[in-house]
């Protein structure tokens, strides 16, 4: 397991490796680090910004190999958001490594955690919250798919698709207060009434029984959640989504 202040030494010396990489015009310290909100278990997140766009893949490979030869990386994974390229490396000492890499001219702020170290970057441009239909959109195709496989007695996958319910309901939620909605950073921050509305939605064993139980509860949550936000759009969906349910038939 890391320490902070192996950490800390890690960060210092990429950003050093950074400074001495001419084609990387600017370097900035993200997420929890970036607006001292760091804890024991807080990852590193770093952005970098590559003067010649062409030259990215070329950055990308040489990091790479430096996070492999020198910091003994056991794996790694891409994710993608615009422009930027996230690579997310896993190392020996379970800590995660996120390098986010674009071209010069978009090198910029997309959040309030991001502090700028070296070189320059654009004027910020905050990226916004999915909007609220696309959120309750996935919850009722989540809803659709947990009906027809719980009628197929695939129970992994009803499981999962109830989860996706909840998942997406406790999201617009998070929206709803202010909170960060993706990957449930904001599900803790949220006022206690409203996440104890879905705890009984957690399938405590796979049977149909308990499927259709958690499935009910959920549901409910979820119009609770699609009236606190759009009222005529609940009572749309309302009759249909209860009606998934009933089970086949």
């Amino acid at each position: 397991m890391f320490t902070p202040e192996e950490r800390a030494r890690l960060r210092s010396g990429l950003l050093e490796h950074a400074a001495s990489d001419p084609r990387i015009s600017g370097a900035a310290i993200t997420g929890s680090a970036a607006a001292d909100r760091e804890d024991r278990w807080s990852d590193i997140d770093l952005a970098f910004g590559v003067h010649d766009a062409a030259e990215v893949p070329n950055v990308l490979a040489d990091w790479t190999e430096h996070m492999y030869s020198r910091h003994l990386a056991l794996h790694h994974l891409d994710v993608t958001s615009g422009a930027w390229i996230y690579r997310v490396f896993l190392l020996p000492s379970t800590l995660q490594v996120d390098l986010a890499f674009v071209s010069a001219t978009e090198f910029r702020a997309l959040a309030p955690t991001f502090r700028l170290v070296s070189g320059k970057a654009n004027e910020s441009r905050p990226v916004p919250p999915a909007p609220s239909g696309n959120i309750i959109g996935m919850a009722w195709l989540y809803a659709l798919h947990a009906r027809s496989c719980m009628a197929r007695g695939k129970l992994w996958q009803t499981e999962y698709m109830i989860s996706g319910v909840r998942d997406n309901a406790l999201a617009l939620a998070c929206l709803r207060h202010g909170l960060p909605a993706v990957h449930g950073r904001g599900m803790d921050l949220l006022p206690t009434g409203v996440a104890a509305q879905f705890e009984d939605s957690l399938v405590r064993q796979l049977d149909i029984t308990e499927l259709s139980r958690a499935f009910q509860v959920v549901i409910d949550g979820l119009l609770s959640e699609i009236r606190s936000v759009d009222a005529e759009l609940a009572g749309r969906l309302q009759e249909t989504l209860t009606r998934l349910t009933e089970g086949p038939g």
